[in-house]
């Protein structure tokens, strides 16, 4: 898609000079504008209801009240396409150190339920965050079950999947009976590409895929794919250390991300995702 200058001057930003591509991800166009105020980052998605960045707009409204997040300069829509408008940050390097601690200080934020007041309905793995009473109920019913679901329609599941999968499904339901689960504020897609220091070193999320949680849901992304180290883990502890056994649970919820990853990518993630289910 390429902006041109009369779809540029509908957005309410004033005299857009440059539209400059960057990159974005696999769902958003996304583009650096240059304005007269400064620079701003522009994620666009063609032919789709203005709704479509509701949910990221409510996350980073979430993270806000905790953590450092790029301001939402403006949202809507232009000529069908679905626009969102952020401050542009400037990246710089900071401390895994700062970081532990400003993702602690979002899971001190909590709510009654598990789930949120929006569903996130964008890309190729919708996620319904109906609220919840119990945290496995949510977890198993409106996370983990649709991906072996959609799996299943789409080849990539068998028997001996399935009877593991079942196996896990009451390990996990046994494990969190007693466990008192604070439903609290999750980022909910914490992978390295989804954190950033400013110029100034300030930890920064981005990308939020926001739900109310186990807070070791957010923590086992961080084991799967790298990028956090152990004075992340440290300065997270600090502020907020982790409840007895939680290691011993992370591989339950590293296997939704595993289950993703064989939805998107296909048998590639297969093996991993076999090496959880056969921990039982």
């Amino acid at each position: 898609m390429e902006l041109t200058p009369a779809w540029l001057a509908q957005l309410p930003l004033s005299q857009i000079t440059a539209a400059t591509p960057v990159s974005g991800g696999d769902i958003n166009l996304a583009f650096r504008l240059t304005t007269a105020e400064g620079s701003a980052f522009l994620l666009v998605q063609p032919q789709t209801p203005a709704s479509f960045y509701s949910h990221e707009v409510a996350g980073l409204k979430a993270l806000g009240q905790a953590v450092n997040v790029p301001d939402v300069l403006a949202t809507g829509n232009i000529d069908g396409d679905a626009y969102l408008v952020l401050e542009f940050l400037e990246t710089g390097h900071g401390s895994q150190y700062d970081l532990g601690q400003a993702v602690a200080r979002v899971h001190r934020i909590t709510a009654p339920q598990f789930g949120f007041d929006q569903d996130n309905l964008v890309g190729k793995l919708p996620k319904h965050n109906n609220w919840q009473d119990d945290w496995s109920t949510f977890y198993l019913q409106q996370r983990l079950d649709p991906l072996v679901q959609r799996a299943q329609q789409h080849g990539l599941w068998n028997e001996r999947r399935q009877t593991a999968y079942d196996r896990v499904r009451q390990h996990i339901l046994t494990e969190n009976d007693g466990r008192h689960i604070v439903p609290s504020l999750l980022h909910g897609d914490l992978w390295s590409g989804n954190y950033l220091f400013t110029d100034d070193g300030t930890p920064t999320l981005i990308d939020p895929d926001v739900l109310y949680g186990d807070r070791e849901f957010d923590i086992a992304m961080t084991t799967i794919f790298g990028g956090f180290s152990a004075d992340f883990y440290k300065g997270y502890q600090d502020s907020y250390p982790f409840d007895t056994g939680y290691a011993e649970r992370l591989p339950h919820y590293q296997l939704y991300y595993l289950l993703a990853h064989l939805n998107l990518f296909g048998e590639t993630y297969g093996g991993a995702v076999d090496e959880i289910l056969s921990r039982g």
